[in-house]
């Protein structure tokens, strides 16, 4: 008899799913069309993914997912309040080495080549002098920023760190769908995803030799480092706020790299140097890994309206007091009209093609790729050529041609005539798909990989072995179908040779440390967390206190009338002339009107908490985040505040 765990019952379902799976699975797929040895491979990641779930992949799901939410990766969705839990498959993309090192080759090329674009593009302009880049082309982008022409940037690297979205065809070959040069997010989640699949399927890692992550952010650290003055500098990153989309990603980068998480407010420029504001007083910052829309970095030198930025910033930079990373406007090259340029600017400032090709583009600027999009639109996908919303696509965004019918194309192609220079097109392209687990079964559906390169301390590009894999949410393989997507995956990058168990993880997760630097906002913050926490327990020890009395008889009746009273004085409920004791005491717990119930006070401090997640632990936020309980003694209740109280006076 056969058990799980000995080997055969996962050879003999691993092979029973596979032949399910292929079975539906359309041509091109990852797994049904591996060669023989990343077939392998693939029955390798399957037969673990069954042991560990003993024969259930939603078993392994319901793991994954729960240790994601341990580690506290979260999203948002724009105009959405509450953050969103990372939705994450346990089967891993593994792509072999000597594939890989053709991507790494590929993506190297790519940064380099938008490293001198942006020499050029803030510098002397002899692109657009030589008409090898249309004036349009640049000076049409909204993120195009005129301040920043004529700045040197500070160690003299324009990008640190660069990302680029692949999307891998039915026959194989890898495209590139977009560049990432202002700030890219996604690096956070890639080590996220490994993160969390380690605890699960991490015996594969020995099994495969996958490479590890820790060097590239070890040298993605150090080359921010290098880039500055001083030989022991003091990084930090900034972010918009708590409200951004990737605000938890951003939090868990801070904390496994060990810089400071930053705000506008939190920063202060002087004598052309920038300082951070600490409880100790300024405090000097060399570099900024600037996670926000440039446009709003300073408003004294670019948008006047940004209430997030910090004054004087760019004067600084000029001055080669600050370090910023990415360089500010860098997101210029972000604009889909320069997929059309990329394969020539690369034979002119590189002297050879693409290693890996763009999807085929055309911006309508220019009058023959006017011409072939109108008279090929059915065959196309239109966009804006500077991501910026259109009179004739609506507030849809990318749009298939041959969807676009009636009046909408008339619409459409009047527009096109009318001011051509906003709009692209490009081939519609079909992906390969991967098995992504969908309640406890593997469906087939089409991905894209986004890979990431970081300048080391000698300043030459690093390639990080993995990445950040988004699933698309229906069987659809049109590149253009993907959006956001709906599914996140691990990449591996295997090989034959054992891997050294580098980690910049330390064994308790503990936070990082930085002595004196502890910024006046978050301090403010941690002081009114525990002063909320404390409100909290005190409400509840007055309701216990008060259902006590109650309970007593009618020789407590004034006790018990002055704990009301109390309750009603304090705003943890709202008075009620017929309202009974145990209404108030039922309500001082989880009604949200009063400001001082237990509930609302616990709101508050979550609120205040979800602003400094980068100096609170994973386990104190998972309690701080997680439902009060409406049910349960109010042991268990003063137990959870009580808690909650120890954790953020360790946090502080």
């Amino acid at each position: 008899m056969t058990h799980w765990g000995d080997g055969s019952r996962e050879r003999e379902a691993a092979e029973s799913i596979l032949k399910a799976y292929c079975g539906e699975a359309g041509p091109g797929d990852v797994m049904c069309g591996a060669s023989a040895g990343d077939s392998q491979v693939w029955q390798s990641i399957l037969q673990e993914v069954l042991a560990v779930g003993q024969g259930s992949i939603a078993q392994v799901q319901e793991q994954l997912q729960r240790h994601v939410e341990e580690i506290g990766t979260s999203f948002r969705l724009p105009n959405e309040g509450e953050e969103r839990p990372w939705p994450v498959s346990p089967l891993p993309l593994p792509i072999a080495e000597g594939e890989w090192a053709g991507i790494a080759a590929a993506v190297v090329q790519r940064a380099e080549l938008s490293e001198l674009l942006l020499a050029d593009i803030y510098g002397p302009q002899r692109l657009v002098e030589s008409n090898v880049l249309p004036t349009a082309a640049l000076t049409g982008s909204p993120q195009f920023l005129r301040p920043m022409v004529g700045i040197s940037p500070p160690g003299g690297h324009y990008l640190n760190i660069y990302a680029a979205d692949l999307g891998r065809g039915p026959d194989g070959e890898w495209r590139v769908l977009a560049d990432h040069t202002r700030s890219p997010a996604g690096a956070g989640y890639a080590l996220e995803n490994r993160l969390a699949a380690s605890q699960i399927i991490g015996s594969l890692s020995e099994r495969l030799n996958v490479a590890r992550l820790a060097p590239f952010f070890a040298d993605l650290r150090a080359g921010i480092a290098a880039s500055c003055e001083r030989s022991d500098p003091r990084l930090a990153l900034l972010t918009p706020g708590r409200f951004n989309q990737s605000y938890a990603e951003q939090a868990h980068l801070a904390r496994y790299l060990g810089v400071l998480l930053v705000e506008g407010a939190d920063i202060a420029v002087h004598d052309d140097r920038v300082y951070l504001r600490t409880i100790e007083g300024l405090k000097r910052v060399d570099a900024l890994w600037q996670r926000m829309d440039a446009r709003l970095l300073d408003p004294l030198a670019l948008d006047s309206r940004s209430a997030i930025g910090v004054p004087g910033l760019v004067d600084a930079m000029a001055a080669g007091g600050i370090v910023i990373a990415n360089f500010p406007g860098s997101a210029v090259l972000e604009a889909p009209a320069f997929a059309a340029f990329m394969p020539q600017l690369a034979r002119h400032l590189l002297g050879e093609p693409l290693r890996l090709p763009n999807i085929a583009t055309w911006w309508c600027g220019q009058a023959r790729e006017a011409e072939h999009v109108v008279s090929e639109l059915d065959n196309l996908v239109i966009d804006a050529a500077f991501a910026t919303p259109l009179l004739g696509l609506g507030k849809g965004g990318a749009r298939l041609g041959s969807e676009v019918c009636g009046e909408e194309r008339k619409r459409l192609l009047e527009d096109i005539a009318r001011r051509p220079q906003d709009y692209i097109a490009h081939e519609i392209v079909n992906l390969s798909t991967m098995p992504v687990a969908v309640e406890g079964v593997l469906l087939a559906r089409p991905f894209t990989l986004r890979v990431f390169a970081a300048r080391d301390a000698r300043g030459t590009w690093t390639v990080m072995p993995g990445g950040f894999v988004r699933i698309g949410p229906v069987a659809d393989v049109r590149a253009t179908s993907i959006g956001a997507g709906t599914r996140s995956a691990d990449v591996i990058v295997h090989g034959t040779q054992p891997v050294v168990p580098v980690t910049l993880r330390t064994a308790s997760q503990a936070i990082r440390r930085n002595p004196g630097t502890l910024p006046s906002r978050v301090a403010d913050n941690l002081f009114w967390l525990g002063r909320y926490l404390e409100r909290g327990e005190t409400v509840l020890g007055l309701v216990r206190a008060g259902s006590a009395s109650a309970n007593a008889g009618k020789d407590n009746h004034q006790t018990t009338e002055r704990l009301c009273n109390q309750l009603i004085a304090v705003d943890a409920v709202r008075w009620k002339a017929d309202a009974s004791p145990g209404e108030i005491f039922a309500a001082a717990i989880d009604n949200r009107e009063g400001t001082s119930s237990v509930s609302a006070l616990l709101a508050a401090a979550r609120a205040i908490g979800s602003g400094s997640r980068e100096r609170i632990s994973p386990d104190f936020w998972q309690m701080l985040d997680a439902p009060f309980p409406k049910e349960g003694s109010f042991q268990q209740r003063s137990f959870i505040l009580r808690a909650l109280r120890c954790l953020c006076r360790a946090c502080g």
